[in-house]
């Protein structure tokens, strides 16, 4: 009778923890619940360089290659606005030109300001090639940031 009732109880035993366990991973009620893909964030980022320093140009441009190189080209826009005296290194003869056009080819856009350009009396025919334009370097800051971009000032 003892070997009778223990034998009872422990196939109820065993009843109650194979029905507490899903038969398959696909019954788990982990794999029940729908897959939440998340689509990746596209990032803007916009950087001001207002210097005639090479070392900020090199710090604006290093910064725009790690957060592509990071969060991946495909995940961010980047834009890099250039007015006052940071407007010379866009101009032909600059010493970071060919690290400007490098990023340009990454997606970067650079961008001169108009307004500075006719204060120094520079034409288009003066900067560097493939550049963009703005009227004012400090309204597209702020359009910018107003639309959501991340503002850096290396």
């Amino acid at each position: 009778m003892i070997r009778t009732a223990v034998l009872s109880l422990l196939f109820a035993s065993i009843s109650v923890f194979a029905t507490a366990l899903p038969a398959t991973a696909a019954d788990s009620p982990a794999a029940k619940r729908p897959v939440q893909t998340k689509a990746a964030k596209k990032h803007k980022v916009i950087f001001q360089v207002s210097d005639n320093d090479p070392g900020k140009w090199n710090l604006a441009l290093n910064n725009a290659r790690n957060v592509q190189q990071d969060l991946g080209e495909g995940n961010v826009e980047i834009e890099i606005v250039a007015y006052g005296p940071g407007l010379g290194m866009l101009k032909m003869d600059s010493t970071v030109g060919n690290r400007v056009s490098e990023a340009m080819s990454t997606g970067v856009k650079v961008m001169a300001c108009e307004n500075t350009m006719t204060n120094q009396k520079l034409s288009r025919d003066d900067m560097l090639s493939n550049i963009g334009y703005v009227n004012a370097g400090v309204i597209e800051l702020m359009e910018k940031q107003e639309q959501g971009w991340s503002y850096i000032r290396p």
